[in-house]
């Protein structure tokens, strides 16, 4: 194939794929839940450890893997080390929107930055709400791509059933998740009055002595109307993982389907992108006040105060699916609260266009996300969420406020900080 100009498939059309590691990105321009399943030769999975979505982002010996977000998204796969057994990994995504509300989601196949093959799923006509996109596929010792186009009826949960993932039927749907957060906090964002709390979200049942636990599908979505959720009083939360995730398209933008998918935005970036930033305040219990934000180096610790650590600085969107913060969930009991922020370091302030969310990964608990997309032109700091403790519970809280900067996010919360400007 062309090492200048991808190959462009129609459905049902199939190529050679290198035997290296490659990335297989889904654009769409709504939102999508994709998923990977590797299959063997009866057209099923060995273990749930073989579903790749939101809720589980690697696969169980880490070989495919999840990054992105739900209109921009990449399948990391490592083909050389598939195991034996795997003869096909099946791309699909569900919707509660059919595809013709959808609109056109456009398959990109990538070795390193190479774009190798292309594909465009038509959405004219199609109002099915599951799509089973495309497989890789072992041929006589080597592997192929096909393009599918499949439509499936239902949506998530009888498309993984099909592939033969088994779904907690006790696991609480999105809608059921968020209808127990009915006690919603609609105060406007530094109100010190006393927020209500919604009832907690169950646990999910313990796995039964089956080969292959139970897979939860839920994903709870932070909005105006539903603004927060509480989680019930554990002695360990485990590890809290916060990702900010943002637009990754502009580094192929050049070759990226001419969709009007904002490429425009990004080529004020050095780098072909924006650089967004993610921060935390804490509020200890002991009344210690900690900035962590990667201006100032400032990037905190896990295993003593103030138990949140900033992994690494993201400056183009591409390192593991944006930036991560990390929460010592075994010293909740330490913390009071840890206030979460974003800003953008460099490029235009248009948080609607930068397609950015926020998701909240708690151990036994559905993605919590909440996306950013209401700041208007000039405004290049955004209040995100705060995990607040409440008797031993985490109430999280979207506040998506947005400021000039720093000093006046930190005057609008009461943090009492002492601001001055610093670069990186």
């Amino acid at each position: 194939m062309s090492q200048s100009q991808p190959q462009q498939l129609i459905a049902g059309a199939n190529a050679p794929l290198p035997t290296d590691n490659i990335s297989i990105r889904i654009l769409s321009q709504n939102a999508i839940d994709c998923a990977a399943y590797r299959l063997t030769t009866d057209g099923k999975v060995r273990g749930d450890g073989d579903m790749i979505f939101y809720g589980q982002t690697r696969s169980d010996d880490g070989s495919v893997s999840f990054r992105g977000h739900d209109s921009d998204g990449f399948f990391d796969i490592n083909l050389p080390v598939q195991p034996a057994s795997i003869e096909k990994i099946a791309l699909a995504f569900s919707s509660a929107q059919t595809l013709a509300q959808v609109g056109d989601v456009d398959i990109q196949v990538l070795q390193g930055s190479q774009i190798l093959l292309t594909c465009q799923l038509s959405a004219t006509g199609r109002n099915e709400k599951a799509i089973i996109l495309a497989e890789c596929y072992r041929r006589q010792g080597s592997w192929k791509f096909r393009f599918i186009a499949q439509g499936f009826e239902g949506g998530l949960k009888p498309l993984s059933e099909h592939f033969g993932v088994e779904i907690s039927d006790e696991a609480p749907t999105q809608n059921q998740s968020q209808s127990q957060a009915q006690s919603i906090n609609t105060q406007k964002a530094g109100n010190a009055s006393q927020v209500s709390t919604p009832p907690p979200i169950p646990t999910s049942a313990a796995p039964t002595n089956s080969t292959s636990p139970s897979i939860n599908l839920s994903k709870i979505t932070l909005t105006k109307n539903q603004s927060s959720i509480n989680l019930k009083k554990r002695d360990d939360f485990g590890k809290i993982s916060v990702n900010l995730n943002w637009n990754q398209r502009p580094d192929n933008s050049q070759q990226a389907p001419k969709k009007g998918l904002l490429g425009d935005l990004f080529k004020q970036h050095k780098a072909g992108g924006i650089d967004l930033d993610v921060g935390a305040m804490i509020h200890l219990k002991n009344g210690e006040k900690t900035l962590i934000q990667a201006l100032g180096n400032r990037f905190g610790n896990l295993q003593s105060a103030p138990y949140v650590l900033l992994r690494a600085d993201d400056r183009t969107g591409q390192i593991s699916g944006g930036e991560w913060l990390d929460i010592n969930g075994q010293q909740w009991s330490q913390i009071e609260e840890v206030f979460i922020f974003a800003f953008i370091y460099e490029g235009v302030p248009n948080w609607a266009q930068t397609d950015g969310v926020v998701t909240i990964h708690v151990p036994d608990q559905p993605p919590i996300e909440t996306r950013l997309t209401e700041g208007t032109g000039n405004l290049p700091m955004c209040a995100i969420a705060r995990l607040v403790n409440q008797q031993g519970s985490i109430n999280v809280e979207r506040i998506n406020q947005y400021f000039k900067g720093h000093q006046e996010m930190d005057k609008a919360f009461n943090w009492g900080f002492s601001w001055k400007r610093g670069s990186k």
